[in-house]
């Protein structure tokens, strides 16, 4: 048996395609014992289908480093 924070840790891979088979297992077994976990399970895939519908995107290294820079000389 799993923890709930593994639960939550499998679950977070689960979405981004990176949990194995055996987690998968383990997982699934945890969700139909802890109701609270499938809980959590659902508000997280209806975030990562929000998230994918809006199409966010992150910024580059090279973006992220200009507006540190930009920041900086400001304060």
């Amino acid at each position: 048996m799993i923890s709930c924070e593994q639960a939550a840790i499998i679950c977070n891979k689960s979405q981004y395609h990176e949990a194995s088979f055996l987690e998968k297992i383990k997982f699934r077994i945890h969700l139909f014992v802890c109701k609270a976990c499938a809980g959590f399970t659902k508000k997280n895939t209806q975030l990562t289908a929000l998230c994918e519908k809006a199409q966010l995107q992150q910024l580059s290294e090279e973006d992220k480093r200009l507006m540190k820079k930009e920041l900086e000389n400001k304060f």
